[in-house]
């Protein structure tokens, strides 16, 4: 029958020849998973974002994970799983609140809704063979939970997931994510085929049989959204996206150092960098490389730098608590001038923190960790693409300023998944053999240039380069010197590198006009929430504008000369500051956001900041509300 389609914006309606389900037709939707752990709410939303990716969407995903590694089920802290935001173009951020959920129990969606994750009169699919339970606690709990929810507005479908998967396997924890795939591949008309090939590639390690299974339980999905679901929702396609790759932050990681030419990765498992050495294993040796995963954080450290020592860049991977364990090596790295990569994948702390969710948390950390003066270069990618080029710039960096280079993800992009287009490798990404010609007679291993800092480094195995490698205080020679005039000296020459770096560099773009009211500041992950908080406001008449930084040490030229463009600028960023109003707290006294701090010390500008550590992402919505009290005038 004929049937008119929902519409939202500026949208008119059309009609579709469907069946008797409402389609809502949006530029824009998100949905959410959410269950206990070891229910694969993950998997499910993986596979139907890549599908959703690969059919012409724009993506972007963002995995809920728990503190704890398995917390007791049916809890409401204990909420496991992941949110896919579809669009119609490209999508950069997680968006505000989520418009569908399916959760396989109704606390975990007490916790999502407790935490305003879901948007007022969401659709959720929940569940039902709680409500009849024969456990009494169980049944009320249930019943407490649908008093709370309803009231909330949602509109509650019940679905028997237990019921259905059990006429197809043992375990229905087993089997509710594919259900719930087959759900949702019927809501958004998804290719029933793609989303069986992406199904078997996810499962690509087990036995066949599996896969079968796996693909039984999503047509069992299909069947039961298409027989008893009355909405569709129909978020169109880009037309021609071009050649795109479907992967998360930490897999580009992966790929980028393979396509830097960088051969070992030394590494100590550490949530959420660990699956970078997965992604790794699986095609590193193919490439000549090797995956070291050493005893601990501090000798995959020192495995890195001996690789380097040896005539190759190497890296190695970590967070925070790793970082900080890694910190006498790296001015091992900065005083010997050994060229070094190191990804850190931050997440919330300090101390063990909270190890599967999303903070900034180790700007300063990475720029002034070390005792002494040991300048080296940061750079923090802002997107998943930019996770894959950012490790082809880093081994360069590295190499030719003989440095140690620190790129700052973190959990946010680790685990999220987008498309992007396919890179095409190039050869200049990768560096030449390592030289092995003959040093000349008067070459000495530290020869500095005074303009630039930078000197050649001796390969090992280099007729007449031998020398002796320290990381106490030396001269050109690398001979030990205590004397005033070569510590000064060295220290200046290895600082120097930094600023002839910082003279290749561009001022940053700004997004917006500008000049203006307030200019918004930010780094790494935040940049797509940022923009589209941004754009919002500009539309809404507001002057207001931001830029990006992708490298913070050195920091990108001309910064002053832009803020002082601007009547306030203020940083986003999700790390800790102080409250203005806070008990006790002064201009003076105040601690404030970590590039805020940076950027007030280096420009002499009153840079404000806005932070929050809430364990997640910072919402479009969020940063446009901070924006407006912030606004010269406002009521911040």
């Amino acid at each position: 029958m004929a049937i008119k389609l929902q519409t939202v914006g500026s949208e008119k309606s059309s009609e579709a020849t469907a069946d008797s389900a409402r389609v809502r037709r949006t530029r824009d939707h998100s949905v959410e998973i959410v269950s206990d752990s070891g229910e694969g709410a993950q998997k499910c939303g993986q596979i139907f974002g890549a599908v959703s990716a690969k059919m012409g969407n724009g993506v972007w995903t963002v995995e809920i994970i728990p503190a704890e590694v398995e917390p007791p089920p049916r809890s409401i802290a204990g909420a496991s799983g992941i949110r896919i935001r579809l669009g119609d173009g490209p999508v950069t951020n997680w968006g505000d609140e989520t418009d569908l959920v399916v959760a396989f129990n109704e606390q975990v969606l007490l916790g999502r809704h407790r935490l305003d994750a879901l948007a007022k009169g969401a659709t959720i699919l929940l569940e039902d063979q709680w409500a009849t339970h024969p456990d009494d606690g169980v049944r009320a709990q249930w019943e407490a939970a649908m008093e709370e929810l309803e009231a909330a507005g949602y509109r509650i479908v019940p679905v028997p997931m237990e019921e259905i998967c059990l006429t197809r396997v043992e375990n229905a924890r087993r089997g509710k994510n594919m259900l719930a795939l087959g759900m949702l591949t019927w809501i958004f008309d998804r290719d029933v085929d793609r989303v069986k090939e992406q199904i078997a590639h996810a499962f690509r390690t087990k036995p066949q049989a599996i896969i079968d299974k796996n693909h039984e339980l999503l047509d069992l999905g299909v069947e039961w959204a298409s027989a008893n679901l009355d909405f569709r929702v129909d978020v169109p396609t880009m037309d021609d996206p071009g050649d795109l790759v479907v992967m998360n932050g930490n897999e580009a990681v992966a790929l980028g150092a393979v396509a830097s030419g960088m051969e070992l990765a030394a590494m100590y498992p550490i949530t959420p960098a660990t699956s970078v050495s997965h992604h790794l294993g699986e095609v590193f040796e193919r490439f000549g490389g090797i995956v070291h995963q050493a005893e601990d954080e501090i000798a995959a450290a020192g495995v890195a730098i001996g690789a380097s020592y040896s005539g190759k860049c190497a890296f190695t991977i970590t967070s925070g608590p790793g970082l900080a364990l890694k910190t006498e090596f790296l001015g091992l790295a900065v005083m010997t001038e050994m060229p070094l990569v190191l990804v850190d994948v931050q997440r919330g702390g300090p101390s063990t923190g909270l190890p599967t969710k999303v903070e900034q948390s180790d700007l300063m950390a990475a720029l002034f960790g070390q005792p002494g003066d040991a300048p080296k270069i940061v750079l923090a990618p802002a997107t998943i693409e930019e996770c894959f080029h950012s490790m082809i710039t880093a081994r360069r960096l590295a190499e030719i300023f003989r440095t140690v280079v620190i790129v700052l993800t973190d959990a946010n992009l680790a685990t999220g998944v987008a498309p992007f287009l396919r890179p095409t490798p190039d050869p200049a990404w990768q560096s030449g053999p390592p030289d092995q010609s003959a040093v000349p007679a008067d070459g000495r291993p530290y020869d500095w240039d005074a303009r630039t800092g930078l000197s050649d480094r001796f390969i090992p195995g280099r007729p007449g380069g031998m020398h002796t490698v320290t990381g106490l205080a030396h001269d050109e020679r690398s001979k030990v010197a205590y004397d005033s005039a070569s510590n000064q000296r060295a220290s200046a020459m290895r600082s120097r590198k930094l600023a002839a770096f910082q003279s290749t560099l561009q001022p940053p773009r700004i997004n917006g006009a500008d000049s203006g009211d307030l200019l918004i500041v930010g780094w790494g992950s935040t940049r797509g929430a940022i923009e589209e908080a941004v754009e919002r406001c500009r539309g809404e008449g507001l002057s207001v504008s931001s830029l990006h930084l992708t490298f913070l040490s050195p920091l990108e030229p001309g910064l002053t000369e832009i803020f002082r463009r601007f009547r306030k600028v203020m940083t986003v960023e999700i790390n800790y500051s102080d409250a203005p109003d806070a008990p006790f707290t002064t201009a003076e006294n105040r601690r404030r956001g970590q590039l805020s701090w940076l950027l007030r010390a280096t420009t002499l500008v009153d840079v404000d900041c806005w932070t929050r550590v809430l364990g997640e992402p910072l919402r479009p919505g969020a940063i446009a509300r901070a924006i407006r009290e912030h606004l010269p005038g406002g009521s911040a």
